[in-house]
């Protein structure tokens, strides 16, 4: 039987190779959605990543008989160990063939990596922040994946449960079904609603009109996950980041924001065309006809996708987020849209889920991360 060998990465060819296996493992499966390349690769640029500021990292293949069979990144966030007291070695973008050989190989990677830096416990799959992809697919294979959520083989799990690890965190998404019409209730709740607590819908008539209240959105979100036991506050080079990465797609009929009398932001919800057939078509590249498709979705398209969502505890459980679903469905029904598939949440997270719970939420993926405890450090 062939050895497997774990080789560090070290150059430019070996990250590219890196960041292309999966899409080599998966290009046969009508599920799984690519990453673009090159965001990929800048991930570990710590000049485009400021994750990388706080945080040390290493990535790695796998081979066997002469070929890339695996690949795993492993992660220390000082920041985290700082803030929350969380020590601990995170594994990513790990991905293998149906060998437990080579899973065995690269979760052994990851506790190596934890012993050499005196650590006791390695967790994930996830990134360097909870605002990275994170969770392992558990059920819902047979659905199409989307951009912010990680998409594997049935076997992942298996293989490392069979490796001793255990659950960590659990996490569930929801697929809703828009109806023909609402309720004339709910008109008259949310009409209700914002005459009493002052609120209004605010209006934008270009997405450049959106940036002046982009940093009063990460402070909502801060205020609305504070309470969850891994969270930790988003950096202002985070903020900059995922302005600089994420701004490009935003379609600004797709954004909510609720505001009160001084137009103070209370509540957001971002959601976006569901872009993964357009990846799917791109191969995970802009060019050369990568955007037509990305065009092409942003334009047509049935199905849409909840990124983010907002709400400041003074206004929660109010009925603000009927204000929000009510103003979804209108601009959802005049784009054609039927469907709306929600973010990866945290299982534990009650309050979110209430949100869809009017809209006849179908449970179709669950994902979590895995542990271990190395009992010698």
């Amino acid at each position: 039987m062939s050895k497997v060998s774990i080789l560090e990465v070290k150059t430019a060819g070996q990250l590219k190779q890196f960041v292309k296996f999966p899409m080599d493992l998966y290009k046969s499966n009508p599920y799984y959605v690519p990453a673009f390349v090159n965001e990929e690769i800048n991930i570990w640029n710590s000049e485009e990543n400021p994750a990388l500021r706080y945080s040390e990292a290493r990535q790695y293949l796998a081979y066997k008989d002469d070929r890339i069979v695996g690949r795993i990144a492993v992660m220390i966030n000082h920041k985290e160990e700082k803030e929350l007291g969380i020590r601990k070695v995170r594994f990513g973008w790990i991905d293998f063939i149906d060998d437990e050989e080579v899973s065995k190989a690269l979760i052994q990677t990851a506790v190596d990596y934890a012993k050499e830096n005196n650590i006791g416990k390695i967790e994930g799959p996830m990134g360097f922040t909870n605002l990275d992809k994170a969770g392992m697919l558990t059920m819902g294979f047979d659905k199409l994946a989307t951009m912010i959520g990680i998409y594997n083989h049935a076997y992942y799990p298996e293989h490392l449960e069979k490796l001793g690890l255990t659950k960590e965190k659990e996490w569930v998404e929801f697929e809703l079904r828009f109806p023909e019409t609402l309720p004339e209730k709910i008109y008259k709740f949310n009409e209700l609603i914002s005459q009493k607590y002052h609120l209004k819908v605010l209006r934008f008539k270009t997405k450049e009109e959106i940036l002046q209240y982009v940093d009063a959105m990460f402070d909502l979100l801060d205020e609305t996950y504070k309470h969850l036991s891994t969270y930790t506050p988003i950096s202002d080079e985070q903020r900059k980041t995922y302005k600089e990465k994420y701004f490009k797609f935003i379609d600004k009929d797709f954004i909510v924001c609720v505001a009160d009398e001084n137009n103070h932001l209370v509540s957001f919800a971002i959601t976006m065309p569901s872009y993964s057939r357009a990846l799917q078509k791109s191969g995970g590249k802009l060019f050369p006809l990568g955007w037509w498709h990305f065009l092409q979705a942003g334009k047509k398209n049935d199905r849409a996708n909840f990124y983010l969502i907002g709400i400041h505890p003074d206004y929660q459980r109010r009925g603000v987020t009927s204000i929000i679903f009510k103003e979804i469905f209108e601009r959802f029904k005049k784009k054609g849209v039927k469907s709306l598939e929600t973010n990866p949440e945290l299982e534990e997270n009650k309050s979110i889920q209430l949100l869809w719970q009017d809209y006849n939420p179908v449970n179709h993926k669950r994902r979590r991360t895995y542990s271990m405890i190395l009992n010698d450090q």
